[in-house]
């Protein structure tokens, strides 16, 4: 069955075997609270990378349990995040998540040619899976995050990812929406002519487990009023599960709209390493939080 709703990929994760999540530089507050409370959901095991007196002491603070953690100590910020993906490569963990290290410095150990996570070729990019209460049912799309302008092979891939996402959610076919300004298919748009192209190597199965159709408008590709008016004959239009973006612009705003003024809440991960990640920062609730550890624990293999 679909998950549908957010909180539903908790029961789910309780049915499956606990994936380890590993927090690099683990020493603040919001991680350790983050990481307690999936591990309080049944959700994963815990390792903590940072300054083992710190963190104790957070716990302790917080009334925490800090033996509920394992522990591995590295007080420099940059050998935590390091000493985090190490693990990670040593078969130790299966969910890379940022903790009080910078985003920088946490992409720079993820992205290292030598002794990262990344394998030749592959393209990291984000995923975001939103709960919006005015629509049916769960949005995943991307990216709002990484990549500025992805070009049509990264768009092929963050199709794979966004297709993979909503699998692992339960839904067995999903339909992909390729958003553009207009559904009319306009040569010299590039927005539309890649989602020509990405709809055309769906119908050849190019690429596979999904209905992909576009260039889909926005308000065609999630309201079915909107494409019942504008005559758009679609399986896609007004019940896409994904929504993929022709640049970052166009995903941030959607993504900040939803949560600023739509009250939305979500999941977010970085995928294509070879671990699903978690960025949260300090000003993302805890349900995000909560939330982006179980999806990137569901998706992980």
């Amino acid at each position: 069955m679909a998950i549908t709703k957010l909180d539903q990929m908790l029961e789910a994760l309780k049915a499956k075997s606990r994936k380890r999540l590993v927090a690099a530089f683990a020493n603040d507050s919001h991680t350790i609270e983050a990481v307690a409370e999936a591990i309080k959901h049944q959700l994963i095991e815990g390792i903590l990378v940072g300054d083992t007196a710190t963190i104790k002491t957070v716990c302790r603070e917080m009334g925490i349990d800090a033996s509920i953690f394992r522990i591995v100590q590295e007080a420099n910020e940059g050998k935590a995040a390091a000493k985090a993906v190490e693990l990670i490569n040593n078969g130790e963990g299966d969910i890379l998540m940022k903790g009080l290290v910078s985003t920088d410095r946490y992409m720079r150990v993820i992205l290292d040619k030598e002794k990262g996570l990344m394998d030749p070729g592959a393209v990291l990019t984000h995923v975001t899976v939103i709960e919006n209460k005015l629509y049916h049912k769960l949005i995943i799309c991307g990216d709002v995050a990484i990549l500025p302008a992805p070009d049509l092979k990264q768009k092929i891939v963050l199709a794979g990812y966004l297709i993979q996402t909503a699998q692992a959610l339960g839904i067995e076919t999903p339909k992909v929406a390729v958003v553009a300004a207009t559904e009319q298919m306009l040569p010299g748009m590039p927005a539309c002519v890649d989602a020509a192209i990405l709809s055309k190597m769906s119908d050849r199965g190019q690429i596979k487990g999904a209905i992909i159709e576009g260039p889909l408008g926005l308000d065609v590709a999630i309201d079915r009023e909107s494409a019942e008016i504008k005559k758009i004959k679609s399986v896609v239009a007004g019940d896409a599960d994904c929504l993929l973006f022709h640049n970052i612009e166009a995903g941030n705003v959607f993504y900040k709209t939803n949560t600023k003024l739509a009250g939305a809440e979500l999941g977010a991960m970085v995928v294509g390493a070879r671990v699903p990640a978690v960025l949260s920062s300090r000003g993302d609730s805890m349900k995000t939080k909560l939330y982006s550890i179980a999806l990137a624990a569901l998706v992980s293999k």
